[in-house]
């Protein structure tokens, strides 16, 4: 159903069972999939690709145009994917000529006030709570989870089943499976619940634990505490991913652990 109160470009490509309600504005680039729900006042610009069964709630702007003064009105994309509820007042920039579009998967939710920069990739399952800003090109794993108010600094990557707290300030990556303290960004432990929740089992869960306490809380740098990783840790996907995401680092890797907060 589309409300005879929102404007729906001619041009625009709307699927089955779509709802628009009133006061909505959907330009004429725009690709909308099947039973999603676009809720009064939200605008959907140019270059949006949104998938099947997505919520969008008042007052989000899907596909705004990028925040970045070296944008100069390249066609792009703003490219999600299925069944994410996308909350009030959210943001999500369309990509530059850098990638050429902003990426975000499936079953994630964005809560109120969410910022979400151009260029920016977002993977499945993500939850990330109110007043979050991404600045561009961030990078973010599946099964995220980040408190609110925290602000990812530009070129961030953040590796999966990880944990930000509310209020941080990230501005060096965070591998996989690894909770960062808001008040020194460093290594707090891993995420246990969250991956005990996803199903991993008790046996994997100590092998991440074992590896981050090397990585961490051994006093190695990082790279010799990668290949002491895989030297005591049997071989898994799960370790060689953990390894695999601090070699690449670009930005540098959060600091490890301390057992007092910084003077």
């Amino acid at each position: 159903m589309i409300s005879n109160l929102a404007y729906v470009h001619p041009d625009a490509k709307i699927g089955n069972n779509v709802t628009v309600e009133p006061f909505a504005y959907i330009a004429g680039d725009v690709v909308i999939g099947d039973d999603c729900w676009i809720g009064p006042g939200a605008v959907i610009h140019d270059g949006a690709r949104i998938g099947k069964g997505c919520r969008i709630h008042t007052a989000a702007s899907v596909s705004c145009l990028p925040q970045d003064l070296k944008f100069a009105g390249e066609v792009t994309t703003a490219e999600i994917g299925d069944y994410n509820d996308i909350r009030e007042y959210v943001t999500i920039s369309r990509g530059t000529a850098s990638t050429g579009t902003t990426r975000i998967g499936s079953h994630n939710l964005l809560m109120a006030y969410v910022h979400i920069a151009h260029d920016c990739v977002v993977g499945s399952h993500c939850v990330i709570a109110n007043r979050v800003s991404l600045a561009g090109e961030v990078h973010v794993g599946d099964w995220v989870v980040i408190g609110g108010h925290a602000a990812i600094h530009q070129w961030t990557h953040i590796g999966a089943h990880s944990m930000v707290q509310g209020g941080s300030l990230l501005g060096q990556d965070l591998p996989p499976y690894v909770i960062v303290r808001n008040d020194t960004l460093r290594f707090a432990g891993i995420n246990k619940v969250g991956l005990s929740r996803r199903g991993f089992t008790p046996e994997r869960i100590g092998e991440i634990h074992d590896a981050c306490r090397i990585l961490f809380q051994s006093g190695l740098n990082y790279l010799n505490g990668c290949e002491e990783v895989e030297r005591q840790i049997p071989p898994s996907p799960e370790r060689d991913y953990l390894v695999q995401f601090i070699r690449e680092s670009k930005r540098g890797i959060i600091k490890p652990y301390a057992s007092r907060p910084e003077a």
